[in-house]
């Protein structure tokens, strides 16, 4: 416990825990550093990383806008963020935070200051579960996922 306490600190790159001080996915040349996905924790980050579906660089806000919890723009450190978005390196911002009201919250507000910026800003998407049935899917989620339908391949 001592050794994690004097040896544990956040990557100068993506505000994750490490004991570097540039984690080892920010020191990857393997990753693609056009993308920068935004995650709150990094439990959701390891959660992105276990899809193997995404092969780009992360930073870790750990929180979310929160004001009844006190948790503003400023708490979260977003100057680092805008700081990391725009090295000139990053073309693509992948909002990934939760579908809560206070993740729905930070990503508004993160899009708002992202893209005042000329960055481009995208969010992942949202719906019905893979091996959901839809009588046990609640009508908000079956009503995004309508909202948000796509065009299928070869037809």
């Amino acid at each position: 416990m001592l050794h994690a306490l004097t040896s544990v600190r956040h990557c100068q790159r993506c505000n994750t825990f490490t004991e570097a001080e540039i984690c080892e996915r920010c020191a990857s040349s393997r990753r693609d550093h056009r993308l920068l996905c935004i995650v709150e924790t990094p439990v959701d980050m390891n959660m992105m990383e276990q899809t193997l579906a995404y092969q780009g660089l992360y930073y870790v806000l750990m929180g979310r806008i929160s004001p009844l919890d006190g948790q503003g723009p400023r708490e979260l450190g977003l100057d680092r963020l805008m700081g990391r978005a725009l090295d000139g390196v990053v073309e693509e911002v992948i909002l990934a935070t939760n579908f809560t009201n206070e993740g729905e919250a930070t990503a508004h507000y993160l899009t708002s200051m992202l893209k005042s910026r000329g960055v481009i800003v995208t969010r992942i998407a949202r719906g019905v579960p893979v091996g959901g049935e839809l009588e046990y899917v609640d009508s908000g989620t079956l009503w995004q996922a309508l909202r948000e339908r796509k065009m299928l391949p070869g037809g």
